[in-house]
């Protein structure tokens, strides 16, 4: 059975709903986990997705992503009426707040679908920036046959690692703006913004998911926090 939740958790570090640690978060190798391993396999050399696995262990993994855009998105509906930033708060002690939010959804059912969307939007950002090459896939597919995975668990990586690009068709997938914001997070959390490809993708992805540009740069500013040695 493919668990989107716990392979999310395992790839940004933290404990699954057993209190099960990760496996090392995105540094982790490509065998090392099976379907949890591989997964953080696409994103190794990511400077963001090292640092951010470590902080990650101390908050869990979904909730490191819904943390991050709760506080975002609260701050950014403040300013918008005129109200005084929130005072500054640890994430441990934001992220119980987004629960049962659209950021962290009541039911397993909707977590289930918005982990599977935000794993999709960390692999498509880790193909954008040009670290997922042929020759990258080509070794991750051999992987996968040697990785102790269902055919679940492959089928879903094969089928994101074979997609194009579609900005268009990843948006879609968001269920309500604050998701946008989420989506946008993990694509945040899977590269490095250093050149002109990462940025021409990050700013595509925020036109089609029409974010306001104040929150894709409050968005960044608190991903850079979380990813900051």
């Amino acid at each position: 059975m493919f668990d989107p939740q716990k392979i999310l958790t395992q790839v940004l570090g933290g404990h699954d709903q057993t209190g099960a640690a990760g496996t090392g978060g995105l540094s982790s190798g490509l065998l090392k986990g099976g379907a949890i391993g591989g997964i953080a396999g696409l994103l190794l050399g990511t400077k963001g997705g090292r640092n951010v696995a470590e902080k990650a262990l101390k908050v869990g993994g979904m909730a490191v992503l819904g943390g991050i855009a709760y506080k975002v998105w609260n701050d950014w509906q403040a300013s918008k009426g005129g109200q005084p930033a929130p005072a500054p708060q640890d994430m441990k002690d934001i992220t119980p707040q987004a629960e049962g939010t659209p950021f962290l959804p009541p039911s397993k059912r909707e977590r289930d679908e918005l982990s599977r969307t935000l794993l999709s939007a960390m692999i498509s950002a880790a193909k954008a920036d040009g670290h997922i090459d042929a020759a990258e896939q080509t070794r991750i597919f051999q992987k996968l046959d040697q990785a102790d995975m269902n055919a679940e668990e492959k089928g879903f990586i094969l089928e994101e690692l074979r997609k194009p690009l579609d900005t268009d068709a990843l948006a879609a997938r968001a269920a309500s703006p604050e998701q946008a914001l989420e989506i946008y997070a993990a694509s945040l959390l899977a590269i490095d913004v250093d050149g002109s490809t990462e940025r021409e993708y990050l700013a595509d992805l925020a036109r089609k998911l029409k974010l306001d540009p104040l929150l894709t740069e409050r968005i960044e500013e608190e991903t850079e926090k979380v990813t900051s040695t």
